[in-house]
């Protein structure tokens, strides 16, 4: 997208220790950059530094304690890309490093730093269900995180008005409308004078569903500090530094079950790591709460999770929204107790798929249940026990080489934890000529919005 004419650039300084106390920010080295507009930072903000919604508890500049490595202390703004970037490095910050230092999943649990209370879910007798089980295993599972390493960095241009209060901002977010509100919180202005373009989004993947925003706020600031355009586009190692990945999750399980291998009862803790800031660390717990089962009836089941606060950039939505994690649990219980009873995977997972009518541990009834006729159709159609023959001969011959096969059901929840998530709406402008105009609140990041959208309206 072409820059206006007299448009500056802006780069982040970034705090480099996690939970430490701002004393002092020296900006005479940058000052003297060519090119070098304006420092920004926390006081310059016109609204409210203290930003809501799914970034409750965040700051859009560091006032006083900078949380994590990447914190946003403020942004320079320079009249080239580059001279804001090497002026963004000049930026001396002196800090007093506080304790504890909280990064782990492990440290959270000892110093018990938790968003929020423990969440529970649980059916049936867990107790009597490990009484009368003929084996138990009991493990703990480590899943690590994930990059989005979408196709295009976090970017944004802010232009404001020089005749009113209106402020256009043109980036790549996967929520124009939440963006739109904290712009005109933080500075201080009617929803009515913010507008938010979302032309392309360069992948997203959930990567710039919330973390878009942070970079986007600080810029909006130094534009109107300024009075004039200000771009922002992130560097690959800095959008990878500070936006945010996949929340690793620590699992711990006790499972009971019959000789043959049919589950009685599980109890698991979940731990997942959520970062500094809440974000939407507890959705994506209680969702991996709901997928815990996969495909499978445990009878008995109680299910407790934790979203871990640390000293990390705060971890946000990922595609499968906690649902990988937890099924990846869930098939890594279901190969121990295969491996345990020495017996084939899929023969246990046969055994312990639901059936129709059967009610989850959340309470839903399983109708038109078509997952055992899958499982067994695509079993025969891809010649499933001779291909898995063939592997355990290869492995046979094999020393150093080997090849695996596995064959796993999946089932995934597509609704909106939060209710009103699964709404949505249009304005249609018909015209004398014949012409219309389309409108509607949702972004196109390649998933076909726009063609689906037309297509409606076309009918």
């Amino acid at each position: 997208m072409p820059s206006l004419i007299n448009t500056l650039h802006a780069a982040l300084v970034l705090s480099t220790k996690p939970n430490a106390r701002i004393k002092h920010i020296d900006t005479e080295s940058a000052s003297k950059v060519s090119g070098f507009v304006s420092f920004v930072n926390y006081i310059d903000v016109p609204g409210s530094n203290k930003t809501n919604g799914i970034l409750t508890g965040e700051e859009v500049f560091v006032s006083s304690i900078a949380l994590c490595i990447g914190a946003i202390i403020g942004v320079v703004v320079c009249e080239t890309e580059h001279a804001a970037e090497m002026a963004a490095n000049l930026v001396k910050i002196d800090y007093e490093l506080l304790s504890p230092t909280i990064l782990s999943i492990d440290d959270a649990i000892n110093y018990q730093s938790y968003f929020g209370d423990e969440i529970c879910l649980q059916k049936g007798d867990i107790e009597k269900s490990f009484i009368n089980a003929e084996h138990i295993l009991e493990d703990t599972i480590y899943i690590g995180g994930q990059e989005h390493f979408y196709m295009e960095t976090n970017s944004c241009m802010v232009i404001p008005s020089n005749d009113d209060k209106e402020i256009t901002l043109y980036l790549g977010t996967q929520s124009a409308s939440s963006m739109q509100e904290l712009t005109a919180l933080v500075l201080g202005r009617d929803v009515s004078h913010i507008t938010c373009h979302v032309k392309r989004v360069g992948g997203a993947f959930g990567g710039k569903e919330s973390r878009s925003f942070p970079q986007c706020l600080a810029v909006a600031v130094a534009a109107v500090k300024v009075n004039r355009p200000v771009r922002l586009n992130l560097e690959r190692h800095i959008d990878i530094s500070i936006t945010g990945h996949r929340h690793p999750y620590k699992i711990k399980y006790k499972v009971g079950f019959t000789n043959e291998g049919r589950f009685l009862g599980l109890d698991l803790q979940m731990w997942s790591n959520g970062g500094c800031t809440l974000d939407a660390s507890r959705s994506v717990m209680e969702l991996s709460m709901l997928h815990v089962g996969n495909t499978y009836q445990f009878p008995n089941i109680k299910i407790r999770g934790y979203a871990c606060k640390t000293h990390l950039p705060s971890n946000t939505a990922f595609r499968g929204f906690g649902g990988p994690q937890a099924m990846f649990a869930c098939e890594t219980i279901v190969e121990h107790i295969a491996a345990y009873l020495k017996r084939d995977p899929l023969t246990i997972r046969r055994l312990n798929l639901f059936k129709e009518g059967d009610t989850t541990h959340y309470g839903q009834v399983l109708e038109l249940w078509n997952v055992p006729r899958i499982l067994d159709e695509l079993s025969k159609s891809s010649d499933f026990i001779q291909r898995q023959t063939n592997v355990v001969e290869f492995n046979r011959q094999n020393i150093y080489r080997k090849r695996g096969i596995s064959m796993i059901p999946v089932k995934f929840g597509i609704g909106g934890i939060v209710k009103f998530f699964n709404q949505a709406g249009a304005l249609v402008h018909i015209y004398k000529d014949g012409s219309v105009v389309l409108t509607h609140a949702g972004v196109e990041l390649g998933q076909g919005l726009h063609t689906k959208m037309i297509s409606i309206a076309a009918a």
